[in-house]
């Protein structure tokens, strides 16, 4: 047994050098793997650029045909001019407000620049130069987002509120979920714009916003009356208190003491002037609180930040041929490019 161990350290010592043989050439054929792919990909590119290349004169005057044609088409372009109204309704009219632009927008799809004058008050001429309304959530801060977010877990079944988090709400949520919106005007002429703040009135001021303001009205009057009810008790309390009081300084309730020892005292009635004072503070703040929200909530919608007087030119990449055009030509040169070597390929294909 003793001559046979020594045989086993070279044996373990040949195993472990074929395994690290193996592991090197794995790593190799995986480099080689990759260093491929991206020599695939830098031949293709070089590939699909050599007809434009080899072609260059006939690529180059496209495109600067093509611009030049963008260029005076965009010359010959009316100008658009957008300008934007910041918004906030009250008692859900930002429904109605949502479905409005949605109507305006029909209207100018459809050339009906009457309906669209009647309902901005605004000539037909100038109906004719809107091009479209926009609506989007106006600007928040954080302690904002967390308020909506509060309110609308409170508003949910408990189950489901588990798995909402803060951030997949403000991702997913609805553009009605906002407070403050962003009404966007365009058009073709760029004072316009002041004049189309009368078309929102009827907007805000639609029959169920009118029904949630007079409930609101009713049990907020209803609300003040109750309060101003305890106000007169409190009142009739006091009024009380202070005759008791009267009446004793005036007559004076004299006893003996509970001791012979003990001299002639007076004997008072408890009464609560202070309670009731502090009672009366804090019903009179309550009233404060109801007037200034029939005050300030008295409207349907405040404007933040109205249309401004001029609007302001709209510079949309999208909308500028002059950068389209050349794009597009070079997009159908390099369909024709491989239309062609395909179409080539095919012909002089032959079966082996």
């Amino acid at each position: 047994m003793s001559d046979k161990l020594p045989n086993s350290q070279p044996n373990d010592e040949i195993d472990l050098v074929q395994l690290f043989k193996y592991i090197g050439k794995a790593f190799e054929m995986f480099f080689r793997f990759i260093a491929n792919i991206f020599k695939t990909i830098f031949s293709a590119f070089v590939y699909s650029l050599k007809p434009l290349v080899n072609n260059f004169k006939i690529v180059s005057i496209t495109i600067m045909i093509a611009a030049v044609t963008g260029v005076i088409i965009d010359s010959y372009k009316p100008s658009v001019y957008m300008s934007d109204m910041l918004v906030k309704p009250y008692f859900e009219s930002k429904y109605q407000l949502a479905n409005d632009i949605d109507y305006f927008n029909a209207l100018i799809s459809s050339n009906n620049h009457s309906e669209l004058a009647n309902k901005f008050q605004i000539d037909t001429t100038d109906a004719k130069e809107l091009i479209g309304f926009e609506i989007e959530i106006g600007p928040e801060t954080q302690n904002d987002l967390i308020i909506q977010y509060d309110e609308y877990i409170s508003s949910i079944d408990s189950t489901l509120a588990i798995d909402i988090t803060y951030d997949d709400y403000v991702l997913n949520r609805d553009i009605l979920a906002g407070k403050v919106f962003s009404i966007i005007a365009k058009s073709h002429k760029k004072d316009i714009f002041k004049s189309l703040e009368k078309g929102f009135i009827n907007t805000f001021e639609n029959d169920y916003s009118k029904k949630l303001k007079r409930l609101r009205d009713s049990a907020l009057y209803s609300e003040k009356l109750s309060y101003q009810k305890e106000l007169m008790n409190i009142d009739s309390l006091q009024n009380l208190y202070l005759n008791v009081l009267k009446t004793e300084s005036e007559n004076g309730k004299l006893n003996l003491g509970s001791g012979t020892l003990f001299p002639l005292i007076q004997e008072k009635t408890q009464t609560r002037e202070y309670d009731l004072f502090q009672e009366e503070l804090k019903i009179r703040g309550k009233l404060r609180v109801l007037d200034e929200k029939l005050i300030v909530e008295s409207d349907y919608y405040d404007i933040l930040s109205g249309f401004e007087e001029v609007g302001t030119k709209e510079s949309n990449i999208q909308n500028k041929s002059s950068i389209i055009f050349p794009i597009l030509a070079l997009a159908l040169l390099v369909l024709a490019f491989i239309f062609l070597k395909v179409f080539k390929f095919i012909r002089d294909y032959e079966h082996k």
